[in-house]
């Protein structure tokens, strides 16, 4: 289908929307037994609409299903693997936490038998938001590696096995003319089970190879309950940044108070940019004003025309009034900048 161009600063998610409170109820009676198949079907259909209609109603140019029938992103999408033993966490009681996830060990092979689901998401979308600029994002090979803790066959067949799922969903994706792909790495600032962050590289392009022009690299610090989890120091990663093949790199920035904005400048020689300037992990709405502020530090250092706008990260830590409330400020920080261009 062809599409119409975007405009020049084109906005975006990263991926996951702020789900409706009544999500959580529903959520809450799956566990119950009390919804039946069609009745959870018809739930998560709805609520994809809805995340869809926040987004539009927004303004948001590029628009993603809001990741809704997996809760955070990547821990439900464990329950589509096979081969892997859940332990419950340590810890339950108090304040939210990475520790508070469930972890799991590899005793067999590690498959998804009826594939990842992201492309049968991204289908879904397509059928909801014809004749729009869309994008399909998921966890990548590092990020579902953080949670298994152990894995007795091997580290490097429990990697060879994660590589080859996150490589078949692309390979979907892209059948059905995915033009972006994301791929979230937030395991790439601090990866798991002894891999250095070369290795990390390696791994992630692994993953990509055969569809790099369609594949964009979100990296960031994490935003379980809107924390991070690893150093947000993004010079650190230079050397494997650039080693990265893909032609998007998504980081946040907003949340750090743009700082390191000026690293991008050289990655801009190699990628295109989606830079974070709305700020997830607070709840401090920003302006248009501040929002364009953000927007015009980073076209000091990236040419207009390799720049995007999003979110550090995506909105599933956030309440949907104020997520929707950010995503009006970027859009309406993106119009600023545009008319003082224009």
């Amino acid at each position: 289908m062809s599409l119409p161009p975007l405009p020049i600063l084109p906005t975006m998610g990263v991926g996951s929307a702020a789900a409706p409170g009544w999500l959580s109820l529903g959520r809450h009676q799956i566990r119950d037994g009390v919804m039946g198949g069609a009745d959870i079907e018809e739930m998560f259909d709805d609520a994809t609409r809805l995340a869809v209609a926040d987004q539009i109603e927004a303004g948001i140019d590029i628009i993603s299903d809001g990741e809704l029938r997996r809760q955070r992103f990547v821990y439900e999408m464990y329950d589509r693997l096979s081969g892997l033993k859940r332990v419950a966490p340590s810890r339950r009681l108090g304040v939210p936490g990475y520790d508070m996830a469930p972890h799991f060990i590899a005793e067999e092979r590690v498959s998804a038998p009826r594939g990842l689901g992201v492309a049968r998401e991204f289908a879904a979308l397509q059928a909801i938001a014809p004749g729009r600029h869309l994008k399909a994002a998921f966890p990548g090979a590092l990020t579902f590696a953080l949670a298994i803790r152990s894995a007795p066959r091997g580290r490097d067949n429990l990697i060879d096995e994660l590589v080859g799922l996150v490589r078949a969903e692309v390979a979907e994706l892209a059948a059905l003319d995915c033009r972006q792909i994301q791929l979230d790495e937030p395991s790439f600032a601090d990866p798991p089970l002894g891999i250095t962050k070369r290795e990390a590289a390696s791994i992630v392009n692994r993953c990509t190879e055969g569809h790099e022009g369609r594949i964009a690299v979100h990296i960031c610090f994490g935003n379980n309950a809107g924390r991070p989890l690893s150093d947000r120091g993004l010079a650190r990663l230079l050397p494997e940044l650039e080693a990265l093949h893909c032609r998007q790199l998504v980081l946040e920035f907003a949340n750090r108070e743009m700082a390191e904005i000026e690293l991008l400048a050289g990655l801009a020689r190699k990628y295109e940019i989606a830079a974070g300037v709305i700020d997830v992990k607070s709840f401090h709405l920003e302006s248009a004003e501040q929002v364009a502020r953000r927007i015009e530090l980073a076209l000091n250092h990236v040419p207009i025309d390799r720049l995007s706008l999003t979110a550090d990260c995506g909105f599933s830590a956030t309440p949907r009034a104020l997520a929707v409330a950010k995503m009006r400020a970027l859009v309406a920080g993106a119009a600023l900048v545009r008319s003082r261009i224009a």
